[in-house]
């Protein structure tokens, strides 16, 4: 087991949980060995991530934790120009979104199944336009804290990769990360967050669609809060 270092080392424990989830069908398993291989990106710090594309792109974007990969298919086809990349460890997400993948090809998306941390890391200077990070796991228990997703030195680092008057959106339908993260972004000198209203963090943007998960916490009466923060300096 490695040591955890305290929330101001980049290298947390792992802020995912669980790799596998139920049996993949023969055809989802036959996409992890043939379409997955053709969308997955290895990142590499001397590589300009914009290569990782095979049609020219404008602008990156990066979604940390897809799911089911709903939010994300949506982001590529609204977005043709814009290359998107998601990271997201869970075999059983990764499957899903192949199977759309499979009929419905995005040449402007592509995945890592790994840690998102890596690609981070390897990103040059002021790289990102744009950084999802939607209801990722909350790890409510007290203990667990270390391995939630923001944190003070994942702050320093979106800010090194995100362009000035880039974009970092963030979800939860739980309370205690709600406040957790508000009291980090807030005390971080490189974001603003864009709210004057409380509707602009109790609505949805209209180029925000629902995810899946949302979906499941608002049936279970749960309320979603969602912010916005603009990388400022």
């Amino acid at each position: 087991m490695e040591p955890n270092p305290p929330e101001g080392g980049l290298r947390q424990r792992r802020h995912f949980g669980r790799r596998k989830g139920p049996a993949l069908s023969a055809h989802q398993a036959g996409l992890l060995e043939t379409l997955l291989p053709k969308l997955r990106i290895e990142p590499q710090s001397a590589r300009d991530p914009r290569s990782y594309f095979s049609v020219a792109v404008s602008d990156l974007w990066l979604k940390i934790g897809f799911g089911g990969g709903e939010h994300l298919l949506w982001q590529a086809e609204a977005h043709p120009r814009v290359g998107l990349v998601g990271a997201e460890p869970y075999v059983s997400g990764v499957a899903k979104l192949l199977s759309k993948l499979a009929t419905v090809p995005a040449p402007n998306l592509r995945l890592y199944t790994e840690d998102a941390t890596d690609i981070i890391e390897a990103l040059p200077d002021a790289s990102l336009g744009r950084v999802f990070v939607l209801f990722p796991d909350p790890w409510p228990k007290t203990r667990h804290h270390k391995r939630r997703f923001i944190q003070m030195a994942m702050l320093d680092q979106l800010a090194r990769v995100m362009k000035q008057g880039a974009e970092l959106r963030f979800a939860t339908d739980d309370n205690g990360y709600l406040v957790w993260t508000l009291e980090r972004l807030s005390a971080h000198r490189g974001f603003q967050w864009l709210a004057n209203t409380a509707g602009d963090w109790r609505t949805r943007p209209s180029d925000w669609p629902q995810t899946r998960y949302e979906a499941k916490a608002i049936r279970a009466g749960d309320t979603c809060t969602y912010l916005r923060f603009v990388r400022t300096h």
